[in-house]
């Protein structure tokens, strides 16, 4: 069957509830209480209305309800990339909650420019979403107080606003780093390297002091040597690892700071041939079939998502009130072959 050319197409317009009351042989209000579920309906009406609806393919405005109850029906969702795997599944867990409330969920992602979380974070402001969850990618953020003063809840995860006061959802950065290196510890290692990410980001922030906790516990001084923090990439890797492993001193274990850079790590280190160690702070996809497997300190994205979004309706509704709260989600420590090595 060949389509209708452009020009019909955009001439035509939706059917409307005057047009199914028509088709039905119904009054307005009938078809408004049959296309809203309300049960005061005889079957014969209800059945033709139905019919009407089905033959012209008509469908209520939601947004129009939904403003009417003085809501959208949506939240924005703003997150450093979506195609991260990490996001993804954060993203996947928030959309969850959200159905559960049949609440649509609209995603960007900042690519941690702060100008463009700004401009994204307004945008949907702009088309009256409920609430924000937020994964901030600057340190300031009081360009939403009008927003949130004029009712719209803000949840941040991953990491702090900064510079308002909000609720939060957080990982605890700190303590799956000091519980890495620990684990690298009792397997005799001294000499633990960290390769984390930018310094000014929040997370790299915390697990590298997560880092410097658990070598002060064990009685070894931090050496600024055995620490690169640069945004991720494989000449950086490169670098880091020729200035750790060609050291006097070389290190004989590493704790990556994200999972992007233990996959360059991972690739890095193939090239060599060189048996290090290591253990990455995050999870990565078929890590238990490397050989051997990849030791890792997992975090929760899912919690962390689920967790916001739960924070965020409970805002929207009125369920939750006064100060702010802020939710930390645990990690675990998956032993899998790569961080029980011994110094070599």
């Amino acid at each position: 069957m060949s389509l209708p050319p452009p020009e019909t197409t955009r001439q035509q317009r939706r059917p409307t509830m005057k047009d199914v009351a028509a088709a039905a042989g119904v009054s307005l209000k009938t078809v408004s209480r049959v296309v809203n579920g309300e049960a005061n309906v005889n079957d014969e009406r209800r059945t033709a209305v139905l019919e009407a609806v089905a033959k012209l393919g008509f469908r209520r405005n939601a947004s129009a309800r939904d403003l009417r109850q003085g809501r959208s029906g949506t939240v924005g969702l703003l997150l450093e990339d979506v195609a991260d795997p990490f996001y993804s599944i954060l993203s996947r867990a928030v959309e969850e909650v959200a159905r559960d409330h049949r609440t649509m969920v609209f995603a960007g992602s900042s690519a941690e420019d702060s100008a463009r979380e700004r401009e994204l974070a307004l945008a949907f402001c702009e088309r009256r979403v409920d609430g924000l969850i937020v994964v901030p990618a600057g340190a300031s953020h009081s360009y939403l107080l009008p927003e949130m003063q004029a009712g719209i809840p803000v949840v941040f995860v991953d990491r702090p606003p900064g510079d308002i006061e909000a609720d939060m959802v957080l990982t605890d950065n700190a303590g799956g780093t000091r519980r890495a290196v620990e684990h690298l510890l009792s397997f005799g290692h001294r000499r633990i390297g960290f390769i984390g990410d930018a310094p000014q980001i929040y997370t790299a922030g915390e697990r590298l002091h997560g880092y410097r906790q658990a070598l002060e516990s064990a009685g070894i001084d931090f050496d600024d040597d055995l620490v690169t923090q640069e945004v991720p990439s494989a000449a950086a890797t490169a670098d880091a690892l020729d200035r750790l492993l060609e050291a006097p001193s070389p290190a004989t274990a590493l704790l990556c700071g994200n999972s992007r850079t233990t996959v360059s790590v991972l690739r890095e280190l193939a090239q060599r041939e060189i048996r290090l160690a290591l253990v990455g702070f995050d999870d990565v996809e078929l890590g238990d079939l490397l050989q051997p497997g990849l030791t890792v300190v997992a975090q929760d994205p899912g919690a962390m998502g689920a967790a916001a979004a739960h924070l965020l309706f409970q805002r929207i509704t009125g369920a939750a009130v006064g100060p702010t709260q802020t939710v930390t989600i645990g990690t675990r420590l998956i032993p899998r072959g790569s961080g029980e090595l011994p110094p070599a």
